[in-house]
């Protein structure tokens, strides 16, 4: 799992104006999900199934 920072510079996702991640192979917004035990939070892609680790 990559992190999200990496995804930006390998052209993999896409930020917008107001902060939001997509992915760029679908255009989606990534869903974020928090697990109160790890340091990072996983950005998901819902239609292509990829994941990012994001730090908090």
């Amino acid at each position: 799992m990559k992190s999200t920072r990496k995804g930006l510079r390998d052209g993999e996702l896409d930020k917008d104006n107001y902060g939001r991640l997509t992915c760029s192979v679908c255009s989606t917004t990534l869903k974020k999900a928090n697990d109160p035990d790890e340091i990072f939070s996983v950005r998901s892609c819902p239609d292509c199934n990829q994941e990012w680790k994001e730090l908090r």
